[in-house]
């Protein structure tokens, strides 16, 4: 369907593509990887045509419809979430706006002397609409919509009034609208909770078109795609598996070409010896003069590269009281809208709490009042004795000096300890060699939420009181993350839509909202996220098997 042959692609002296070929089939479910950097946008805006190789050949059949996902959204206003949804949805989406203007146009007076013509395309319009199955799409929409986690007071709001994460849920359904038959999702889980990421899921499993996507939820990636493919040192590797397959084959790769690479340098230390030794014999000379020539005929095995995930190992906190946190007879409400009624926990030292619930539940209320960010409208809240918090949410973001460096942030933060140690901390959150230079107004908000997250961990609190902490981090750094706090001694409670960080840490589950997922009622479940899963069947609220 899609087809890249020998492509060739540079900026200024970064090569990213090197005689690169792909090719994207019908229906293929296909997971686009590599390190930031290696170029994963820049296939995507070649497909679009917003770029072009510098050489080969891109291959997109003309009646071939693209539909793409991108990270930054347009601005979107003046027309309701289910408009704007419809709006950007392809063909349909362009004739159901089109017969509503022609409506109005109908209904003018001003426009009697055009009649006969407005009538007209109004026919042609319809049929076409009616044709490509317009009058299921604001139902369908509206299906999508609810699937992305909108409940219909949003659906028929002001687009407008969104902040930016709900846009972006706003912009995905407008792609998933257009059915198109090619799918580009670049991290389509981003800004999403769990309960819409499942949805997802399903939804992109019975997919009919091709599938080409990012994404850093490897849970996600598994349960979808059935190829990856690699971008790495200007090549793009395809590997026929989901994710973990990709992972395993990927190191059997390395360690096929280690040994080659191995074996090629004993060969040519040996024929380097005797081409040394005999230079000089005349009785030699042919002999060394040929395997010269052989030696410079052999085509070079070199050594695979290597991913630099940079282990970060915590500081041993201090001991905090066995109870670290008591919330009784808690009430939170806004407006009519009641979260909290006569809510009721107790956190216990070395307890791991993870905090689910559908979207509008509480989770980040809860955390925003044992934090202390947001006072509770009745009841108390009690910390326990020798206790350090930690709290880390998007807000965190704003007590960076966006004057500094990365690395001056870190000196001015632990002006106590090495360049060396804080340049090990700062690679262990992906800022490796001239990163760390990077003025923090520049950097992008992924990159923001690691430095914060960075700055936290370094000396850790007893408490860490966490709120999607794995949003924006890629695999890499989210596995050295997990693998970190397995082992971190203190109390956690945290809300997260990673399963894998959901299954690796949960050693308790509060389920907001009950087990129907209508009531109020949390449910407290006093086993891990794992035994959750198994014992009640589904992986989030409102979610069933």
């Amino acid at each position: 369907m899609i087809s890249f042959s020998n492509i060739n692609k540079q900026y200024g002296r970064q090569l990213v593509f090197v005689d690169a070929s792909f090719q994207l089939n019908p229906s293929e479910k296909v997971g686009l990887v590599g390190p930031n950097g290696a170029g994963k946008t820049t296939l995507f805006r070649m497909i679009v045509g917003d770029e072009t190789p510098d050489d080969g050949d891109l291959t997109v059949p003309r009646k071939v419809t693209i539909g793409y996902f991108r990270q930054d959204v347009e601005e979107m206003k003046g027309r309701s979430v289910l408009d704007e949804a419809i709006a950007g949805s392809g063909r349909v989406g362009d004739l159901h706006h089109e017969l509503e203007e022609l409506q109005h146009a109908m209904e003018d007076p001003a426009r009697a002397d055009e009649m006969d013509r407005i009538l007209d395309r109004f026919g042609e319009v319809q049929e076409q609409y009616e044709h490509l199955g317009g009058y299921t799409l604001e139902a369908q929409a509206r299906e999508v919509l609810h699937g992305l986690g909108f409940p219909d007071y949003q659906i028929d709001g002001d687009v407008g009034a969104l902040s930016g994460g709900w846009k972006m849920r706003v912009a995905l359904a407008r792609v998933l609208l257009g059915r198109p038959d090619v799918l580009l999702m670049d991290e389509p889980t981003n800004h999403l909770d769990l309960e819409s990421i499942i949805w997802l899921e399903q939804f992109l499993k019975t997919y009919e078109g091709a599938l080409l996507m990012t994404s850093h939820d490897r849970e996600f990636m598994n349960r979808i795609v059935t190829k990856i493919a690699e971008i790495d040192g200007g090549e793009i590797i395809t590997y026929s598996g989901n994710y973990d397959f990709y992972e395993r084959e990927r190191a059997i790769r390395e360690t096929n070409q280690q040994a080659a690479f191995a074996r090629q340098q004993a060969m040519l230390a040996k024929e380097q010896r005797f081409i040394d030794r005999f230079r000089t014999h005349a009785a030699k000379a042919a002999q060394v003069q040929s395997r010269i020539k052989a030696l410079d005929k052999i085509e070079k095995i070199e050594l695979p590269k290597k991913r630099q995930v940079v282990k970060f190992e915590f500081r041993v906190p201090p001991r905090s009281g066995d109870q670290v946190a008591v919330l009784e007879d808690i009430d939170k409400s806004y407006g009519d809208r009641v979260i909290y009624q006569g809510f009721n926990l107790t956190i216990r030292r070395g307890e791991r709490w993870a905090v689910m619930g559908k979207n509008g539940a509480g989770k980040t209320t809860l955390l925003k009042m044992i934090a202390g960010a947001t006072p509770p409208d009745r009841g108390t809240i009690r910390l326990g004795a020798s206790l350090a918090m930690g709290y880390f949410a998007q807000q965190s973001l704003d007590v960076l000096d966006s004057d500094l460096t990365i690395s001056e942030q870190l000196q001015k933060d632990f002006p106590q300890d090495s360049i060396g140690s804080l340049r090990t901390l700062a690679g262990a959150f992906q800022f490796s060699g001239d990163d760390v230079d990077k003025r923090i107004r520049s950097l992008s908000g992924g990159e923001k939420s690691r430095l914060a997250m960075a700055r936290m961990l370094y000396n850790p609190p007893n408490f860490l009181v966490l709120d999607e902490p794995t949003n924006h981090l890629d695999l890499a750094t989210k596995e050295m993350l997990i693998d970190a706090l397995k082992d971190f001694e203190g109390t956690m409670i945290f809300v997260s839509h990673d399963r894998t960080f959901l299954r690796g840490l949960g050693s308790r589950v509060l389920e907001l909202g009950g087990e129907s997922g209508t009531d109020r009622s949390p449910l407290i479940y006093p086993g891990s996220y794992v035994e959750y899963v198994q014992k009640l069947g589904h992986e989030a609220p409102g979610i069933y098997h």
